[in-house]
């Protein structure tokens, strides 16, 4: 390998160990790279940085984040607080339902594993507390109810995963509303298996006239989904303009009929969206800066050399895919995992005959399920923060819900319907 190749990884290592944020390690190694190879010119800096954002399909993503920060201030994450308490509140361990589901039902608005567990968890934590149930254990429930953020649509993380490995979004956002639901089911069974062994509380029986009520008063919340993912597949809206769509159904429910959210708040709402989206694109160019130096040193193709090696069959490659992304998870954030390997997988993936969009599926769970692994999980630390708890204690009550979303990786893996089923239903 080149000396230019070899400081492009080592200097990406060094500057991450240290400290450096994401963004500039990526930069700081394609310049590395660059300076010491009389082929590359430092004017592709300027040159990859327009071609990266000038893609339209990355549009949706400040549209996306606009809309999920309209829905988070506009009242609408106590109403779907209130609705799933109605649901499920008066299974033993209700409240510790209620949160998990609760953070689903945000999921679907938010497309952020961090707003959901902040959003969601700064009213499910107190009531759980309240009703006695151990501090360390109320924390952990947030913390592994938000990384149903990245998974249930609408997802930034999938549109900016299909935009790096040229993946279709719509399908990535279809395919996760199955696995998101599943996964949220089989956390649940595990809160209500630990309930019932601790003797948690419960809320009173089961209310219809209060279930409805509360329905009522989500529906507008609720229905958010359905009119994107609606749009998407009714061929209405691109999955672009359905983010814009978002918007515009953010304000509508939250200015016209919940009228929850004023005009100095909504100046809030969209310098703080400016700013994320300032930080995810700048994130995104030098993404692509660095996969483009990784392809012209052809190192997905020895790495692809390496699995092949190793992997004898698609089984053995998706069993390594599970055990790398769980330990990447455990040290690196969502943003570098997606932009670095993202890219580098995606195309062994085919190779091996694994269906683009399950192996995008599984790559997106598999990052949400690494927020909640210790020792650098983000929603973990939300949820500390939120807390109050030190993290090794809240850590080790996140390690059985973590088992669980392991088990449901593999049956993500080895059973393609679960993920990609859907897309063959609405052919």
């Amino acid at each position: 390998m080149e000396l230019s190749a070899v400081a492009l990884l080592v200097v990406l290592v060094g500057l991450m160990s240290i400290g450096l944020p994401i963004t500039w390690a990526l930069g700081g190694a394609c310049i590395s790279a660059i300076l010491l190879d009389p082929n590359l010119s430092l004017a592709m800096i300027t040159q990859k940085i327009f071609t990266g954002c000038d893609n339209f399909a990355m549009l949706a993503l400040p549209a996306f984040f606009l809309a999920g920060d309209i829905m988070a201030k506009g009242g609408l994450s106590g109403r779907l607080v209130s609705f799933a308490d109605s649901l499920v509140g008066w299974i033993s361990g209700g409240i510790s339902l209620v949160s998990i589901v609760a953070c689903a039902f945000f999921a679907a608005i938010s497309g952020s594993s961090v707003a959901t567990t902040a959003a969601i968890g700064g009213i499910m934590y107190p009531e759980m507390v309240k009703r006695d149930y151990p501090k360390d254990y109320s924390a952990a429930c947030q913390a592994i109810g938000g990384t149903l953020g990245i998974v249930i649509p609408p997802s930034t993380v999938f549109v900016i995963y299909g935009n790096i490995t040229n993946t279709s979004v719509a399908k990535l956002l279809m395919a996760g509303i199955v696995p998101g639901i599943i996964c949220g089911f089989f956390l649940c069974v595990y809160a209500y298996i630990k309930a019932k062994k601790c003797n948690f509380p419960c809320n009173d029986s089961f209310s219809f006239k209060r279930f409805l009520l509360s329905f009522r008063d989500a529906i507008w919340a609720l229905l958010m989904p359905l009119v994107i993912l609606g749009g998407i597949y009714g061929g209405i809206f691109t999955p672009t303009e359905s983010a814009v769509v978002a918007v515009f159904y953010g304000f509508f429910v939250c200015l016209g009929i919940y009228r929850e959210i004023t005009g100095a708040q909504i100046f809030d709402v969209v310098r703080q969206t400016a700013i994320t989206t300032a930080n995810i694109m700048f994130l995104v160019v030098t993404a692509q800066m660095f996969g483009f130096i990784v392809t012209f040193y052809h190192i997905p193709v020895l790495v692809t050399k390496g699995f092949m090696a190793i992997a004898s069959n698609a089984s053995v490659f998706l069993v390594l895919i599970i055990v790398l992304l769980t330990i990447c998870g455990m040290f690196l954030e969502v943003g570098a995992t997606n932009l670095i390997l993202g890219p580098i997988l995606a195309p062994i993936a085919i190779k091996f005959g694994v269906d683009p969009v399950q192996f995008g599926l599984l790559f997106v769970f598999l990052l949400a399920m690494g927020q909640a692994t210790p020792p650098f999980g983000t929603t973990m630390f939300v949820s500390c923060g939120l807390s109050g708890e030190p993290v090794a204690k809240v850590a080790k009550r996140l390690l059985p819900f973590v088992a669980v979303e392991i088990v449901c990786a593999f049956l993500f893996a080895f059973f393609p319907a679960l993920s990609i089923g859907i897309l063959d239903l609405m052919k």
